[in-house]
């Protein structure tokens, strides 16, 4: 809301119900081409009311080098991507945003929750909110990379690799377990690989889901 104030432009808020897609609680690989096809069949449902003729989105040069079904959405309902087509990639939107002076050029990148569970582990609302609990208190226990990967009772805690020394030292380890079982996880994990983009695709080896 504050950076679209800042630039001046309009904000509308649609409420999305991903949990209602059958292809998205029943989670396979391509979760996200059915999630994405959903979302912007909405968008483009405003757009001709508001008599808007383009539909864009946010994607980076930096998608096109990991698993992306939701790629397929985007072309099949014509939407451009600006940032992706010009080759800007996260650190240069960061840079410029910040010579632009906008709010969000130093926010974490955040990835839809549902990229926290296994492929073909049935996704509920409860377990969302699960996970976006869990994460939340990480944040407010000072952490910035941050993903619940969520394994049943389970959770799998990625951070940044110069975050794991500080977690595990003092009385902090204690406070982050207390906080994941307060969220409703049972055994507490944290990965010593630390956090990596789609860490839950490297089981797919060299399969190609991009398409539908």
């Amino acid at each position: 809301q504050e950076l679209a104030r800042q630039i001046g432009a309009r904000q509308i808020t649609i409420e999305s119900k991903e949990t209602e897609i059958p292809q998205f609680v029943q989670n396979p690989p391509n979760r996200c081409y059915y999630c994405k096809l959903d979302l912007f069949q909405n968008i483009a449902e405003i757009a001709e009311a508001e008599e808007l003729g383009w539909l864009v989105d946010g994607s980076t040069h930096d998608d096109l080098d990991d698993h992306r079904p939701g790629m397929a959405a985007l072309k099949q309902m014509q939407v451009r991507s600006p940032l992706r087509e010009c080759g800007f990639t996260k650190d240069d939107i960061r840079q410029r945003s910040k010579e632009l002076g906008l709010p969000t050029w130093n926010l974490p990148s955040f990835a839809c929750l549902a990229s926290r569970f296994p492929y073909g582990t049935t996704i509920t609302e409860e377990a969302l909110r699960q996970v976006d609990l869990a994460e939340s208190a990480l944040y407010d226990l000072g952490f910035r990379v941050i993903r619940v990967r969520h394994h049943g009772d389970t959770a799998r805690i990625e951070i940044g690799q110069d975050e794991i020394n500080r977690l595990l030292e003092g009385d902090l380890r204690n406070r982050v377990v207390e906080a994941i079982k307060e969220a409703g996880y049972k055994y507490v994990s944290l990965d010593l690989e630390g956090y990596r983009t789609g860490s839950m695709n490297e089981v797919l080896g060299n399969s190609n889901w991009n398409a539908r």
